[in-house]
């Protein structure tokens, strides 16, 4: 048995049409991990963009909410690390697919293993215009009122603004190399911070910083950034001793 961790799929760009292709690859890896998935950590921006209202949510995605709730319905614990893209995800994938939803840093121990996780925006030094843009997106009156404007008017605001936001950002990170050097990456240094406040922890995990890759932090902490489902489609996978990132090689329309 194994723990599995996947992340930023942002479900629904660059289009409807590619959005769904990329959906059913997600459901062949889930379908491929199931009888040996212990854990499932998913590391955040599973939607591009996600809006809970009273009693409406976006349209689509219903065949990856199936998946994840048949693992659940199952016994296989399902967690979800909130990300920058699903910021309002409030209470339905908890009560409806029993998904346990985190939005801060946390410890787990898995396997006798100390693993720090979280999603990974807005941490490490710098990007103060992002840090206060969440507090503005995470503020529960704005929250309010924007649950009042119809959601075909605000789901279509958000998208547009969402969808040229990461075609901008996605354009870069493969043509001009965001995350080239690593050392002054955020991650790099935030994981760096907390290996040094707690030596203890031997893995940290993050998604959102899309490019794939692993360093050590402190003295032998592991730490796995672990990609993207956008057009690497890679994860990760911890067998209690080594911890390994993998690239899933089934083809979109195989």
């Amino acid at each position: 048995m194994a723990v599995y961790f996947v992340t930023d799929f942002h479900l629904g760009i660059p289009t409807l049409e590619d959005s769904h292709e990329r959906e059913l690859k997600l459901l062949r890896f889930l379908d491929s991990i199931k009888a040996d998935c212990e854990e499932l950590f998913l590391m955040g921006d599973l939607f591009d963009f996600w809006f809970e209202y009273k009693s409406v949510i976006p349209r689509g995605f219903v065949r990856i909410q199936g998946k994840l709730a048949e693992f659940t319905d199952s016994g296989i614990p399902v967690h979800m690390f909130i990300g920058n893209h699903d910021l309002w995800c409030f209470g339905y994938l908890h009560d409806e697919l029993g998904i346990q939803l985190h939005r801060e840093p946390e410890i787990f121990n898995l396997k006798g293993k100390k693993f720090f996780m979280v999603h990974g925006d807005g941490y490490g030094p710098g990007d103060k215009g992002y840090k206060f843009l969440k507090k503005v997106f995470s503020c529960k009156f704005n929250q309010f009122l924007f649950r009042w404007i119809h959601p075909d008017i605000g789901v279509r605001l958000a998208l547009r603004w969402s969808h040229n936001h990461r075609l901008k950002k996605l354009k870069n990170e493969v043509e001009k190399g965001y995350y080239d050097d690593v050392p002054n990456t955020r991650l790099y240094q935030y994981a760096q911070e907390q290996a040094v406040l707690d030596p203890s922890i031997d893995f940290f995990v993050f998604g959102h910083q899309h490019k794939p890759m692993q360093y050590q932090s402190g003295d032998h902490a592991l730490t796995t950034v672990v990609g993207n489902w956008i057009y690497d489609f890679t994860y990760a996978v911890f067998d209690g001793e080594t911890m390994e990132l993998k690239r899933f090689e089934s083809s979109i329309k195989d």
